[in-house]
């Protein structure tokens, strides 16, 4: 034991000094990463990895770790040593190619490199092999790429790690335009075919000719920088540089620069609104279902009211029977114009948890219809569309606004708020306005909606407290041209601070309110009409009061009928069931009439589109304005 004790005590006082003087002690902090440690103390991390192999490992909160000293880096650095400091856009193969080092050695010397990745200012120990010896360029084998479509030069760079300067110097005829086919060299140099002797040949002049390097792009109703930058497969920074004048914002109209080898998807022009006329050769009856929630068995089984209690307090009923008023004016009207159109009236028993469908259309052979009305919840109406899509029955959803599924048979007559707000937005575009927006916090919805969709509105920014400052608005005002000012809010303060603002500015500007949905705070005693009136307040509808002849005689008629003036349902009812057989009167499918033609009945447009390659939905939207005569009238 005493011999023990006489051979270790001096080994371990040699190591304690050796350590004291070529090394120091840190306690790792939470959070640290050896890269940190290792630029506090203008060490490399595999100095640091050297002495603790631990940490290659794991690296804890408290762990001690041995630091080598300054004076014993520059004893332990050989000239042959060298590192390297990482900068921004280097990439490993940029690093590994400029010191001709292979990837699994530069690794191997920097193992942090196997978890943290490649980091701006991190510092790379070279293996002493490849430092030593003097740099011999070998002839790596190069490796290609053929571009696919919807490729971008930042996609492939990145599927390679490199970076798209180098894709281009390898590359140069890409740096204008990438073209789909196109063979790319990506690693190596290329490859030198030797050329064999041949007999002399007459020389034969092939005509060059120039590539078009952009294709000129027009820009759509609807379109913005987002749906620009997918269209085009670019990131909006590259569509920014390529068109400085987008910066401004997007218009309808505008010609761009888009890459020449880019196919762009056709976009369906707005449809011509016409009046359809019954095809005088028209052969065979048609038949039109309509289904309607009466729920007569419901009624009849209420013993605790009568029928006329319950007309008193079910609004919905209410609704149903205004909806089958109208209707019957449109059955009435086809068989005064000599129509050969058969009538069902059906109740669709239907509540907004469910109906029993499938019996009803089995009972009512509806499969053999022409068209069903109805009914008026969108998932029953999906329902029904589902059952009869086999029979190819278009199923005309006349109240729902909700957005719903896509199902071939089925048409939203409805316009959904999205398609309300996109055309509200759309008609500011095509009179060439600034769109500005003031929106509530609260109002989260549009905040995202505008941010999303309509990328080149600005947002006024608000006071700390939420409110509206005049100077923020109005600095954000352009001169000599329409300011539409959309606003969304509920909060009464921030309306009168937004229409203060506006006034105040109208002798410098040309300005206009706007709103995207109803807002019953505008229609409190609180709002002063006449400044809504001043500023031509505009918002989007699905439909519009008529007050031309034909709307006049139509509400007498109807007066004349039911002893009440037709409400919003009653009309709607009328508009749906005879634009509904008069399209079944064009000697044409259904779906064929609906693909070329818009039409406009007493107060509902029908402009129909395919939504998602199935289904249809209705973006036939009023653009109304309070006119300076105290009436609503259709912005033209």
């Amino acid at each position: 034991m005493k011999y023990f004790f006489a051979i270790w005590i001096p080994v371990l006082m040699f190591t304690n000094l050796v350590i004291s003087q070529g090394t120091i002690t840190h306690k790792v902090e939470s959070g640290e990463t050896i890269n940190d440690i290792a630029k506090k103390y203008q060490v490399t991390p595999y100095d640091i990895y050297k002495l603790n192999p631990d940490a290659q490992r794991k690296l804890s909160p408290k762990t001690v770790l041995l630091i080598p000293a300054k004076v014993a880096v520059k004893k332990v650095v050989t000239p042959a040593q060298i590192t390297h400091k990482v900068m921004p856009k280097e990439t490993l193969f940029g690093i590994e190619k400029k010191y001709n080092v292979s990837d699994a050695d530069l690794k191997k010397a920097n193992p942090f490199l196997e978890t943290e990745g490649l980091q701006i200012d991190q510092v790379l120990v070279i293996p002493s092999k490849y430092a030593a010896k003097p740099k011999v360029v070998l002839q790596e084998k190069p490796l290609y790429h053929d571009v696919l479509p919807k490729e971008t030069k930042f996609s492939i760079a990145k599927k390679y790690g490199i970076t798209i300067a180098e894709l281009e110097k390898k590359n140069p005829e890409i740096v204008a335009n990438l073209t789909v086919g196109s063979h790319l060299l990506i690693k190596g140099a290329p490859v030198k075919t030797s050329v064999l002797p041949q007999k002399e040949t007459v020389k034969q002049e092939v005509a060059v000719v120039p590539v078009k390097k952009y294709a000129t792009y027009e820009v759509k109703p609807k379109e913005t920088l987002y749906s620009l930058s997918k269209t085009f497969d670019m990131s909006q920074e590259e569509l920014l540089v390529l068109n400085p004048e987008l910066k401004n914002g997007v218009e309808t109209g505008m010609l761009l620069k888009a890459p020449a080898n880019l196919t762009f998807p056709k976009v369906q022009e707005n449809k011509v609104y016409v009046d359809l006329v019954p095809k005088a050769n028209f052969s065979g009856r048609k038949k039109i279902a309509l289904l309607l929630p009466f729920n007569v068995s419901r009624v009849e089984g209420d013993t605790l009211n009568s029928v006329v209690s319950r007309l008193k307090k079910d609004k919905f009923l209410n609704m149903t029977l205004d909806f089958y008023a109208g209707a019957l004016m449109a059955i009435d009207s086809a068989k005064t114009l000599g129509l050969p159109i058969d009538v069902q009236i059906v109740d669709s028993e239907e509540t907004k948890y469910g109906s029993d469908i499938a019996t009803i259309v089995k009972n009512n052979n509806l499969q053999t219809a022409d068209a069903v009305v109805g009914p008026f919840y969108q998932n029953n109406a999906e329902t029904t569309a589902r059952l009869l899509a086999v029979n190819n029955v278009p199923v005309i959803s006349p109240l729902s606004k909700d957005a719903g599924n896509p199902i071939a048979n089925l048409y939203q007559t409805i316009p959904s708020n999205d398609v309300l707000k996109s055309a509200m937005f759309n008609y500011m575009r095509s009179k060439k306005g600034n769109v500005i927006a003031v929106v509530d916090k609260k109002k989260e919805s549009v905040i995202q909606y505008i941010k999303q969709n309509q990328t080149d509105v600005r947002l006024v920014p608000l006071t700390e407290k939420g409110g509206v400052a005049a100077e923020s608005l109005k600095g954000m005002l352009v001169a000599g041209r329409m300011n539409y000012v959309v606003l969304e809010t509920a909060n009464t303060l921030m309306i009168k601070a937004t229409i203060a603002a506006m006034l105040s500015a109208m002798p410098d500007y040309q300005l206009q309110l706007v709103i995207l949905e109803p807002n019953a705070t505008l229609d409190t005693d609180e709002i002063n009409f006449s400044n809504l009136v001043k500023l031509k307040l505009m918002y989007p509808s699905v439909i519009r009061d008529n007050n031309s002849p034909e709307g006049v005689i139509f509400e007498n008629k109807f007066r004349k009928i039911n002893l009440i003036s037709p409400s919003d349902y009653a009309v709607r009812g009328f508009d749906v069931t005879f634009d509904t057989m008069m399209r079944l009167m064009q000697n044409k499918p259904f779906e064929e009439t609906v693909n070329a033609t818009a039409t406009e009945q007493f107060e509902n447009k029908f402009e129909y589109y395919k939504k998602d390659n199935a289904g249809y939905v209705n973006k036939g939207v009023y653009i109304l304005y309070y006119d300076t005569d105290l009436t609503e009238k259709v912005a033209n």
